[in-house]
């Protein structure tokens, strides 16, 4: 939106043209979104607590977080908020990828908002059953997977490229659809399975969700792409606004969630984060790679599929609790230890997958 007023300015006053500059605006993103957050924050957090929307806490989990019942949840809509706002303003607002990125961020946040609300308005335990929560999320990934997949113009948006070797891709053809509905259900779930502790999931989003802006920067400059030997995408730099806005927005709220948390996100946050970071991954046809550096989340799912599968074959359990933080904390690791901890592994992948832009 704000573009749309600096590109007239510019005919007056030259210096407005820095403001056509994605880097710039990625730049602004990221400080609307955090300042935001900043303004915002409190008062959501105020009114949350007088309306008594706080977390109920499992039974069976450690003592240590008998403490958070009752803290305030739902702050996922203080995220939501500030990337939405962020995003519209500094965005190029006829890009398609920005509406499709922003429609399943916003699409998955609703099913987070009504799964929240059942569980703490209704006092309805189960929120929305599993059934109807996996049919919302497939809708709304089945239609970002279609719109994505009808506006493809080049074969390699139709390709499953292979991080750390040239040229090297598998081509997909239609089972891109399948492949971009995985991603944006699969991480979707894998966050809200990772946000069990003060700030745990929210700093790796930020990490990826930066990383994976800078593969929308260079997968969309002409130049750079061909510098770095990695396909070109055209339009896709604009999502770089959008990731850029999902970090600042991020650390905005990690400055309420850090231990220990006045505010928890929610399912409204987890869920449309995690479908966020995979509909991001496909447009800039970085899938693998974003499984690499969301190994944290991608190990978080894998613990609590490993427990149940053993659980129901054999009757006993791999791990003390799953997902994995909860087996950590029961072995006698601090809750900040395991935070701090789950966030350096997560700096390391993202260097790893960052790698992949010059290994080749």
């Amino acid at each position: 939106m704000l573009l749309y007023l600096t590109e007239y300015l510019a005919q007056f006053e030259s210096g407005f043209n820095v403001f056509s500059y994605l880097t710039m605006r990625a730049i602004l993103g990221a400080l609307t979104a955090l300042i935001i957050c900043f303004i915002i924050g409190p008062r959501m957090i105020k009114s949350l607590s007088v309306n008594q929307l706080g977390q109920p806490v499992r039974d069976d989990g450690p003592e240590t977080h008998l403490l958070k019942a009752g803290t305030p949840t739902m702050g996922g809509a203080l995220i939501l908020t500030a990337i939405s706002a962020a995003t519209v303003l500094w965005a190029d607002l006829e890009n398609h990828y920005v509406w499709i990125v922003l429609f399943v961020t916003l699409s998955f946040g609703v099913i987070g908002y009504v799964d929240d609300y059942k569980k703490l308005v209704l006092q309805n335990p189960a929120g929305i059953s599993a059934t109807q929560k996996l049919f919302w999320q497939s809708s709304a990934a089945l239609i970002a997977a279609i719109a994505l997949y009808v506006t493809v113009t080049d074969e390699v948006q139709t390709s499953l490229l292979i991080p750390y070797f040239k040229d090297l891709a598998i081509p997909l053809g239609m089972f891109q659809v399948a492949v971009t509905y995985f991603f944006i259900v699969g991480f979707s779930n894998a966050v809200n399975l990772t946000d069990g502790l003060d700030g745990l999931a929210i700093m790796p989003t930020v990490l990826v969700g930066g990383a994976l802006g800078l593969f929308a920067y260079v997968t969309g400059n002409v130049n750079f792409s061909d510098y770095l030997g990695i396909p070109y995408v055209a339009g896709t730099g604009e999502v770089m606004v959008f990731c850029a806005a999902m970090a600042g927005a991020g650390l905005g709220f990690l400055w309420f969630n850090t231990y220990p948390a006045q505010v928890f996100m929610g399912d409204i946050g987890a869920l449309s984060l995690g479908a966020a970071l995979g509909v991001v991954a496909v447009v800039v046809r970085q899938e693998i790679v974003l499984a690499i550096m969301g190994g944290v989340f991608v190990v978080e799912t894998l613990s609590v599929v490993i427990q149940v599968t053993s659980y129901k074959l054999t009757g006993k359990r791999v791990f003390r609790m799953a997902p994995l933080h909860h087996h950590f904390e029961l072995k006698g690791w601090a809750e900040p230890k395991v935070i701090v901890r789950f966030w350096i592994i997560t700096v390391i992948l993202v260097l790893v997958g960052l790698a992949s832009l010059k290994i080749r």
